[in-house]
């Protein structure tokens, strides 16, 4: 692994995990009226919290695509998802909770299984598929899912709906990364003609916009103990999809590799999980207590 990817990724966690703790400080404040609105963003845009979340999460989305052109996709995704290390650090400076039990063995779940992922799978470069149909395939299938688990996170959105919306977000951002991931390729094959005219950038907007809707959402209807380990989960799985699939990333596929790659997966969503349900994320105000304190007299 090279020493720079490890750098650029771990940053990029950085500055995600604090923004995400940041933004949802903000959005839990926001009218519920502009739920799955875009209202919501330009009701947030004049929170000066939320602005100084949402640079910090384009920051760490900068450095993640500097990791993802240095890097194979399924490498960096996995180092991206330790950004609910540093959310975790932030939230216990605010809430002054120590880690206890629950929170070093998430920490060594997550870590663990980061490390053994990496090092049973040794992700490297291949050649990418350039069959458009698989293309299509897979990002369709992500999509899709986002798109029906926004439809049942509308029926619900006071108990799993949430959940739902950052999951959905979470397969949404791992599009974004391997969209991130070709659009870097186009640039540096033929500069900025090559990429403008290809329809990457204009979907990566477009799925950008969308992932940030659903998870200011996500953010505005629960604590963020609810929301983040669901967002944190989803993206590296749909990102390593992606580059597995048509990106053309490289894994051990022997049976001891892919038992010990399944066993880090499993012990990565595990330990994330236990990180977000952690005491010391914030619980934030529920829908009821807000809706109350905004119908008190002033």
């Amino acid at each position: 692994m090279s020493v720079l990817v490890l750098i650029l990724a771990v940053s990029a966690a950085c500055c995600l995990g604090f923004g995400f703790v940041l933004q949802q400080n903000a959005a839990q404040r926001a009218p519920l009226s502009d739920f799955l609105s875009p209202r919501l963003l330009l009701d947030l845009v004049k929170v000066p919290r939320w602005l100084g979340g949402l640079g910090l999460m384009i920051a760490g989305m900068v450095l993640g695509a500097m990791a993802l052109g240095r890097g194979e996709i399924s490498l960096v995704e996995p180092l991206l998802a330790t950004n609910l290390l540093f959310a975790l650090a932030l939230s216990r400076r605010q809430t002054r909770q120590p880690l206890g039990r629950q929170g070093w063995l998430g920490l060594a779940l997550l870590a663990g299984g980061v490390t053994a992922f990496i090092l049973a799978g040794r992700p490297r470069a291949g050649s990418a598929v350039t069959d458009p149909l698989r293309h299509w395939l897979i990002i369709g299938t992500m999509v899709g899912l986002a798109l029906l688990l926004t439809t049942y996170a509308k029926r619900s959105r006071l108990s799993w709906g949430p959940v739902l919306l950052a999951v959905a977000a979470g397969l949404l951002y791992g599009v974004q990364d391997a969209l991130t991931r070709v659009s870097g390729q186009r640039f540096a094959a033929g500069g900025w003609t090559e990429l403008f005219t290809g329809w990457q950038p204009y979907g990566l907007l477009v799925i950008g916009v969308t992932g940030l809707v659903l998870v200011q959402s996500a953010f505005e209807t629960a604590p963020l103990r609810m929301s983040l380990p669901a967002l944190t989960a989803a993206e590296p799985l749909a990102g390593i999809a992606c580059g597995v699939g048509f990106l053309g990333d490289r894994l051990h596929t022997d049976v001891p590799a892919l038992t010990w790659e399944a066993t880090g997966l499993a012990a990565i969503v595990a330990g994330i999980v236990l990180l977000g349900l952690h005491p010391a994320m914030p619980c934030g105000n529920s829908a009821a207590e807000r809706d109350a304190r905004n119908l008190q007299p002033r």
